[in-house]
C-alpha cells in the first residue's frame, strides 16, 4: 500500500518540476521572443495598445536596414571576435602549460594576480587603454580592440588551461622527454591536442566577450571606421528614433553567431569548465 502512494507522489512531483521549469525558462525566454516580435513588426504597429503579440502585419524592413546599415558593423565585430581569440589563445595555452607542468617559482601569487585582474572594473582598463592608444596612436583601431578585449579572457583563460592541463598524466610528458622532446615540442605536440576542450572553451568565451563588448568599443573605437556591432546598435537609439523594428533585427543577427557557436560547442565547454574539479 505505501509503495502504491509513494509511485503517484513521485509522478505527481515531476509534473511540479516539470512546469515549474517549463514556466521559468518560458519567462526567462520571453525577451528573446519579443524581440523577434518586434524586429518583425511595422513603425506603425509598434504603438499599438495592448501591443499584438504576432506581428499582425509582419515586414522585413528591419532586415533590411541591417543588410543595407549593419554589414560593416557586423563584419568588424567578426575580425575583432577571431582576433581575440586567437591572441587570447597564443598567451594564454602556454601560460597554463607553464604554470601547471613546469610549476615555476611564484605560480601561487601568479594564480592570485589572474584572479584579481578579473575583478578590475572594465572602464577603469578602457581609461588606462586609452591613454596609451593616444600615445601609440592605436585609438578607433581593431588591433587595438583585440588587444584590449584579450586583456578580458586572458586571466580567465590561464585557469581554465591550468586546471586541464593538471589532469593531464605525467607519464606522457615524461614519455616525450624520454624521447628527447623539450617543452616547447611536448606542449604542442601532446599538451594543446589534448587540451581541445579547453581551448573550445576558451575560444568561445573570448569570442563572446568581445563581440558583446561595449564599453572598449565606445571609449578606444566611437567615431572611427571600423566599429562593432554594439556600437552600430547603439547608433540606431537616440530621443527621436523609431526604427524598433531595424534595431531589434540588428540585435537578433547579431545574437545569432554567438547562439550558434554556443550550440555547437556546448559539450567541448561543459568537459572545459568541469575540467581539474575532480582529482584521481
Amino acid at each position: 500500500m505505501t509503495h502504491a502512494r509513494t509511485v503517484p507522489n513521485r509522478r505527481r512531483r515531476t509534473w511540479v518540476k516539470t512546469a515549474v521549469g517549463v514556466l521559468l525558462t518560458a519567462v526567462m525566454l520571453f525577451p528573446v521572443y519579443w524581440m523577434l516580435n518586434v524586429s518583425f513588426t511595422r513603425d506603425q504597429d509598434m504603438r499599438k495598445s495592448p501591443p499584438d503579440l504576432f506581428p499582425a502585419h509582419p515586414t522585413l524592413e528591419g532586415y533590411r536596414a541591417v543588410v543595407d546599415q549593419q554589414l560593416p558593423y557586423l563584419g568588424t565585430s567578426l575580425v575583432i571576435g577571431l582576433g581575440t581569440v586567437a591572441l587570447t589563445v597564443a598567451l594564454a595555452a602556454p601560460a597554463g602549460y607553464a604554470l601547471a607542468k613546469l610549476r615555476p617559482r611564484g605560480r601561487g601569487i601568479l594564480g592570485f594576480v589572474l584572479l584579481a585582474a578579473q575583478m578590475i572594473p572594465g572602464i577603469i582598463m578602457a581609461m588606462g587603454f586609452y591613454a596609451i592608444y593616444l600615445q601609440l596612436g592605436m585609438l578607433q583601431s581593431v588591433p587595438g580592440l583585440i588587444v584590449a578585449d584579450s586583456t578580458l579572457a586572458v586571466p580567465f583563460a590561464v585557469l581554465i588551461f591550468t586546471a586541464f592541463m593538471s589532469g593531464i598524466p605525467g607519464e606522457l610528458l615524461q614519455a616525450a622527454k624520454t624521447d628527447g622532446a623539450g617543452p616547447l615540442r611536448t606542449f604542442w605536440a601532446i599538451v594543446l591536442p589534448m587540451s581541445r576542450n579547453s581551448v573550445v572553451t576558451v575560444s568561445l568565451f573570448a569570442f563572446l566577450w568581445s563581440w558583446s563588448d561595449f564599453v572598449f568599443a565606445s571609449t578606444l573605437a566611437g567615431g572611427g571606421a571600423h566599429e562593432p556591432i554594439t556600437l552600430g546598435i547603439y547608433h540606431y537609439i537616440g530621443n527621436n528614433n523609431q526604427q524598433w523594428n531595424a534595431i531589434m533585427a540588428t540585435a537578433v543577427v547579431a545574437s545569432l553567431p554567438a547562439a550558434v557557436i554556443l550550440v555547437l560547442a556546448q559539450r567541448y565547454v561543459a568537459a572545459g569548465v568541469t575540467a581539474g574539479a575532480v582529482k584521481d
